[in-house]
């Protein structure tokens, strides 16, 4: 079978987790970019910092649990997506999955996402 081995994979979630801290929602795949990034909002949008577990080893060593964020949804939004970036702003986009399940705002409301990162998305 080709591909990167173990080692390969911890190494990649490890350095995508030291530098992307910061979590965002998405109303919409995000693509390679970013885009669909939820705004507005009372209390405003924003991305929240997450702090991702110690690596491990072997085959499943790279997967990575973050801790849970609360993010500010606006009213009448529907969020399908997470991404993973390098800041609060702007910064490098890095990736991003589907939620579970999409959640629907009605009212203003937070999700609460706790993120992984797992070597056997790549």
């Amino acid at each position: 079978m080709a591909g990167f081995n173990d080692t390969a994979l911890n190494l990649a979630v490890n350095a995508i987790a030291g530098a992307g801290t910061y979590i965002s929602a998405h109303t919409a795949d995000p693509g390679t970019t970013g885009t669909s990034e939820v705004t507005g909002g009372s209390p405003a949008y924003a991305r929240k910092q997450t702090t991702w577990a110690a690596a491990g080893s072997g085959a499943t060593g790279g997967d990575r649990a973050g801790s849970q964020v609360s993010i500010d949804i606006p009213a009448g939004t529907t969020v399908t997506h997470w991404g993973i970036w390098s800041a609060v702003t702007s910064g490098t986009f890095y990736g991003g999955f589907a939620l579970g399940a999409s959640e629907v705002f009605g009212a203003q409301g937070v999700l609460q996402h706790t993120p992984t990162l797992d070597v056997d998305q790549g």
